[in-house]
């Protein structure tokens, strides 16, 4: 039996709103997430009228997406920072957990500025004129092993400084956010940089879960407001804890705390890291992310106030200044946006559209599109379909929706495969494989058991319909065995419940298969995809002597 707060979850998530998410009401108001895809750890910047978002990618290739707006609401993609991860050779494999973590945008002497972290290969830092690109390749900015969520500042004498927080698996320590000086030109540290925050040197916090300690503070943004400095960072853990803000009259600290925001009496649990950013006509916004397990880190959008020389969060109905997310607020004041979704469906007509990224560094005969077609080359495939950097994929586009695809297969040895693809941890996708008989359709799914196949007709022409049709399901889950970490956010999941269909004439679909529960991915939500793979262990010999896939158009609906 769902419980009220597991109900509340579900209606949240407001399942009738299918096809692609509309954050935007339309009539000057808007509804959160402003972003219902896995945008996870968002940082923002406003130059003029414009805003420009940026997020984590991880393993995904090209990285570091770039989003645009002009209200905070309605959101584009415009292009990506990364059309690979370095090193190269590391990433020609998925290294999920590794990568492009929290990143902060900048702009600075005519020029956009990100500094992003590699838990494994240190802090870098890309630039360019425009944010559309092209950007500059990476620059190394400080090669320590576990420096996370880098954010640059410079005070009113010009000098750069930059904060970053510390990756417990690959320091041995977190819940500390250091500071160091940037050099002039901002490319690297300079000096010996020193602890200014030490969540074991805070007073326990008040929170709507109880008064708990300061742990995992992470995410850190550094801003300056009339005489005091602020560090904007969450603690507490990335489902279960709360927005922290840290105060000092001087830089380098001592600094106090205070807990500006957590989940309150909504069903928006975790309110974590994101961007203070204020618009031309002088409001102050606050944008951060939801971790909605399969769905990954979706991104709300706060109103932010002060008092008393602090800032409140969302609403505040106790009146204490400990703030919680809205569901629904007004825009921005005086900000004129078309009603925009970031792209979704693709007629492959101009290329890969900027939806799709790889899993890894992809190779550089996997795709080409030519004719309003997308080709995928029939790529050897690891044992699992989670592993495959091959896997063309993009984040899920709402809560609940429908993709389509037109796929025709042309394989030359037996065991080749192709189709629309759901990848978490575990996986599932309908498509065709070439078996001795011929082609046929076909329905895989990996769950904690094993693999389940459920085999359709043949297909004579190689040519079909595909679908997946997805909407949200709760469930109650184990919490965490440290206690610290068992809030009630800990015992709920909310995942995609997905059905694939096939149709032979792209009017009537038929049901293959059972009903599949997606899960997260390392540190993201699922994704959905398009591959073609040759069998796991076609020698190197004959690998080139695979077949293709012709994928004709990718449409997200109800």
């Amino acid at each position: 039996m769902i419980t009220a707060i597991l109900a509340a979850a579900l209606a949240a998530c407001n399942p009738a709103a299918s096809g692609p998410w509309q954050p935007d009401i339309g009539n000057g108001m808007y509804r959160n997430p402003v972003l219902a895809g896995d945008y996870s750890d968002p940082d923002v910047v406003r130059v003029g009228q414009d805003f420009y978002l940026v997020s984590s990618s991880f393993t995904n290739v090209p990285g570091l997406p770039i989003l645009h707006s002009r209200d905070l609401v309605n959101w584009t993609i415009v292009g990506h920072a990364l059309d690979h991860l370095e090193p190269t050779a590391h990433f020609s494999i998925p290294r999920r957990g590794g990568g492009v973590w929290a990143p902060a945008i900048r702009y600075r002497n005519g020029r956009f500025l990100i500094y992003y972290p590699d838990p494994d290969h240190g802090i870098f830092l890309v630039t360019a004129k425009d944010p559309r690109g092209p950007w500059s390749r990476p620059t190394l900015v400080w090669d320590a092993k576990g420096a996370i969520d880098p954010a640059p500042f410079w005070d009113a004498q010009g000098r750069g400084w930059l904060v970053n927080a510390w990756a417990g698996s690959r320091a041995g320590f977190n819940n500390i956010v250091t500071l160091n000086r940037l050099s002039a030109d901002g490319t690297h540290v300079v000096g010996k940089g020193r602890t200014i925050i030490d969540g074991k040197d805070f007073a326990p916090v008040a929170t709507r879960d109880g008064v708990r300690r300061w742990n995992v503070i992470e995410g850190p943004k550094l801003y300056q407001r009339q005489s005091w400095f602020f560090v904007f960072a969450p603690a507490g853990g990335v489902k279960q804890g709360w927005q922290g803000v840290f105060r000092s009259r001087r830089i380098e600290g001592p600094y106090t705390a205070r807990n500006v925001m957590d989940q309150g009496a909504t069903d928006i649990n975790g309110p974590h890291q994101g961007a203070w950013v204020t618009t031309a006509q002088g409001e102050d916004w606050f944008i951060h992310f939801q971790d909605r397990d399969g769905y990954g880190r979706v991104v709300h959008l706060e109103p932010m106030s002060w008092r008393g020389d602090w800032p409140v969060i969302g609403s505040d109905p106790g009146g204490d200044g400990r703030g919680e997310p809205v569901t629904v607020h007004a825009k921005p004041r005086g900000a004129i946006e078309a009603l925009r979704v970031p792209q979704a469906s693709d007629d492959f007509i101009a290329g890969i559209g900027p939806a799709w990224q790889w899993n890894s560094n992809p190779g550089a005969d996997w795709a080409h599109v030519t004719g309003g077609k997308l080709r995928l080359k029939s790529v050897t495939e690891p044992a699992n379909l989670y592993e495959a950097g091959n896997l063309l994929s993009q984040k899920l586009p709402a809560p609940s929706f429908s993709a389509t695809t037109i796929v025709t297969f042309a394989p030359v040895r037996v065991g080749e495969r192709t189709g629309l693809a759901v990848a978490g941890h575990n996986y599932a996708f309908i498509g065709l494989e070439n078996m001795a008989e011929g082609i046929h359709l076909i329905e895989e799914s990996s769950r904690d058991a094993g693999v389940h196949r459920a085999v359709g007709p043949l297909v004579a022409k190689g040519r079909i319909w595909l679908r997946l049709r997805a909407a949200p399901t709760v469930l109650e889950v184990p919490g965490p065995q440290d206690k610290e970490f068992d809030q009630p956010a800990m015992h709920r999941a909310v995942e995609p419940r997905v059905r694939f269909s096939y149709s032979l004439d792209g009017r009537t679909f038929v049901d293959l298969g059972e009903a599949f529960v997606a899960d997260q991915g390392r540190w993201t939500g699922a994704q959905i995809g398009l591959f073609a793979t040759a069998p796991y262990g076609t020698p190197a010999a004959v690998a080139t002597s695979v077949g293709y896939a012709d994928f004709e158009s990718f449409t997200v609906g109800r």
